[in-house]
Order: structure tokens, then C-alpha cells, then sequence
């Protein structure tokens, strides 16, 4: 979701091939033997596998940077992979949290405490993680707050978040964010993908 939200946001128009995990087509795994979602091939043969990877290059060479990156692209990179690295793992283990394991689930939901109160802060006098317009931490961070929130939605309203709150609403409202849930037919060999020509201008709500 945040890799098309980027491109969509640059305006880059793609040929979108929905794939199921499942059910891998042989022409992915021939340019990305990882074999994991997204993945972009460029028209220069450029291959991207991975969805900060594609979000930067649709940011840097088509959006307008004061709109997308005007943070600091390295500042804001260093960010969001320290969130990946660190928030994701806990919010695994909270999502898709197993009978008989170590902890409860509650257990790695607490852990989360210290990046949704350093997002609440930084969201205390702003409409956006770095300003008035959304950039690529928007973007990066979005999805998974939204995951997080969502497998406990009373237990996530009712806690002192309230910045982080508002900010995942209006983002759930957001064109840029509503225009990413169409579903697609998933993609068969052999054939034209969908032509997804996104035209959202740089702008809030």
C-alpha cells in the first residue's frame, strides 16, 4: 500500500499486475527471486523489491520535493527503517498473535507504547508527521498504524493518543489513502496488466 501511495502521489503511471502470494507468476520470480510484494521493474530494467526502495525512487525523481520529501529525504529514510526494523516485528506478534505463546498479546502491544506516544508528540502541533502537507514518513508509517489500531479498535480509541488519533482518521479519509482500495482480478501470465494512471495533486484534504 505505502509503495503505490507513493507512486500514485508522484503521478507515475504503471502497468499494475495484482499477484496472489500463493500463486507466484514465474515472470516475477524471474525478476525478483525474493519472491515477495511489491516489486517494480522500471522501463529501464531497473528492478525494486522493496516498498521503501520503490517509494523513494517514485519521490525523488517525480513528486515535488517540498510536498514529498521536504523533511530531508536521509533524515526521514533513517526514520522509517528504524520503525521497520523495531515497530513491525512487535506489531507481527500483536496481529497474528498465537495461542501458547511467551507473552499475551497485550504484551507486544504495549511494547508499541514508545513509537505511537513519539508519533503522538510529533503530531502535537502539526497536521502531518513533518508539517502541514503529507511526505514519505506519512506515507511509510501509515499502513502499519493503521494495522496496529485496527486489531483492537476500542482498546486504540481509548488510549491518550489523541494526535495520532486524528491523524489516522483524516488519513483514512484522504484521497491518496481511498484511491488505493480498489481491488484488482489478479494477473495471468501472458497478459496486459491493469494501465493505473493515479492523478492526485500535492495537496491536503
Amino acid at each position: 500500500m505505502r509503495a503505490r501511495m507513493a507512486l500514485a502521489w508522484s503521478g507515475v503511471n504503471v502497468e499494475l499486475r495484482e499477484v496472489r502470494l500463493r500463486d507466484k507468476p514465474a515472470s516475477m520470480l524471474a525478476v525478483s527471486p525474493k519472491a515477495t510484494v511489491p516489486v517494480l521493474v522500471s522501463d529501464k530494467g531497473d528492478v525494486l523489491d522493496e516498498s521503501l526502495d520503490i517509494m523513494l525512487w517514485a519521490l525523488l525523481r517525480h513528486a515535488p520535493y517540498t510536498c514529498a520529501l521536504g523533511g530531508g529525504v536521509v533524515d526521514q529514510r533513517a526514520l522509517v527503517e528504524q520503525f521497520d526494523e523495531r515497530f513491525k516485528p512487535l506489531l507481527d506478534q500483536y496481529k497474528y498473535h498465537r495461542a501458547g505463546s511467551d507473552q499475551p498479546a497485550s504484551y507486544y502491544r504495549d511494547q508499541c507504547a514508545a513509537w505511537l506516544q513519539r508519533l503522538d508528540v510529533m503530531l502535537s502541533q502539526r497536521v502531518y508527521l513533518l508539517g502541514s502537507e503529507p511526505q514519505l514518513l506519512d506515507m511509510a508509517l501509515l499502513p502499519f498504524i493503521r494495522q496496529f489500531a485496527h486489531v483492537d479498535r476500542d482498546w486504540f480509541a481509548s488510549t491518550p493518543y489523541e494526535n495520532l488519533q486524528r491523524w489516522l482518521t483524516a488519513w483514512l479519509e484522504h484521497e491518496l489513502f481511498t484511491s488505493m482500495m480498489s481491488k484488482y482480478a489478479p494477473w495471468q501470465e501472458g497478459t496486459e496488466g491493469v494501465t493505473w494512471s493515479p492523478q492526485l495533486s500535492c495537496r491536503t484534504n
